[in-house]
This record gives structure tokens, sequence and C-alpha cells, in this order.
């Protein structure tokens, strides 16, 4: 995979290289890639996420699957009282408030039984990192045990837990992301921005 030299190599990171199979495209968004990855003709792209670029230009990759743009993950947060569980989900409703996640999620106050209540942060499977990055920033705590994953997220649905109290948080984003025909014409550039 022979990719162009980019003139800010660290305005990069975070974003994603697509190898389309005769050439390769930098500097897409998560959401760009998942159009391309949905389309017939794009379905089997190759997708790397940039995850550090350093100032001669080289750029440390990471894969990433196609199913990963289809998949959700997660973050649970436990606690055995519906007082404690209150709290958390206002805290980590208080904090999205102060400092946008990195991407679009959803938040459950939910109750399994009398002893057992979750805090659920839902959000695209593409995001896992950025997401635990804002959480370890704004050094979100809970008293009680926590998981994650995409394994969480399919548990918590096959158990159907009572939802109390439900939010939509909305990333913060700093780049737009390109949509059908604007996206499509843009597919031949070797650097998307």
């Amino acid at each position: 995979m022979k990719l162009p030299k980019l003139q800010k190599p660290d305005k990069y990171v975070g974003l994603y290289i697509f190898d389309f199979g005769d050439h390769t495209g930098v500097g897409f968004t998560a959401e760009e890639v998942a159009e391309l990855l949905e389309s017939e003709k794009f379905k089997h792209g190759k997708v790397y996420k940039i995850h550090r670029a350093y100032p001669d230009g080289k750029l440390e990759l990471k894969g990433v699957s196609a199913e990963t743009f289809q998949l959700e993950a997660g973050m649970f947060f436990y606690s055995q009282d519906m007082e404690t569980a209150q709290k958390d989900f206002k805290a980590l409703f208080d904090m999205a408030v102060c400092s946008a996640p990195p991407c679009r999620a959803k938040v459950h106050l939910a109750k399994y039984n009398d002893d057992k209540y979750a805090i659920s942060l839902i959000y695209p499977a593409e995001y896992n990192d950025e997401v635990s990055s804002w959480l370890l920033t704004g050094e979100y705590k809970t008293g009680g045990s926590a998981e994650g994953g995409i394994e969480a997220v399919q548990r918590y649905y096959d158990q159907q837990p009572e939802i109390i109290e439900s939010q939509q948080l909305f990333g913060k984003s700093e780049l737009v992301s390109r949509t059908g025909d604007e996206l499509l014409t843009s597919l031949k550039l070797a650097v998307q921005r």
C-alpha cells in the first residue's frame, strides 16, 4: 500500500485510510468509511485507522475490520441501589454537557432487579478507543463494577432490563462527513482533507 506524503500528518490522527485495491485514500471519517463499506462496489475495501503520526510523515496504523463499522460497543457501570445509579447517570450526562463525547451515543439508566442497576453508554464500535479516552479524561468514576465491549452490548439487549431513563448524546465533530455524490466524486483523491 503506497501512501501519499502528508503536509501535516498529525491532523490525520483518528482518521482512516481506505485501500480501494488500485489506490488508497487518506483522511476519511468513520461515517464516510461506513458508507463506503455499505456500498456494493467498495464492500471489500481494507480500512486502517491512523493512531499516531510522526513529524517525518510516518504513520502508525491499525487495521479495522469492516464488521466493526456495523456494530455497537458499550460501557456498563453497575450499582446496587437506585440512588447511586441516578447519581452516576447524572454525572455521566453532566460530563457530556461540559465536554461532548467523541461520537453520538445513548445513555440508559436501567434496572435489572432491586439490587442491580446499570448505566449503559452505547456507541458505534469504531469509536471504542476514543470513548474510553473521553471517560478517562473526564475522570468519570462509579462505585460499582464495570464492563465493556461489543459482547456486553449484546448481553444487555438479550437481558432486556427496564429502562428507567434515557438520553441521546451528540458527539463533537471537528470534521464534517461527506455523503452520497459528494463523497463518491472525491474517491480518486489520495488525500481527502
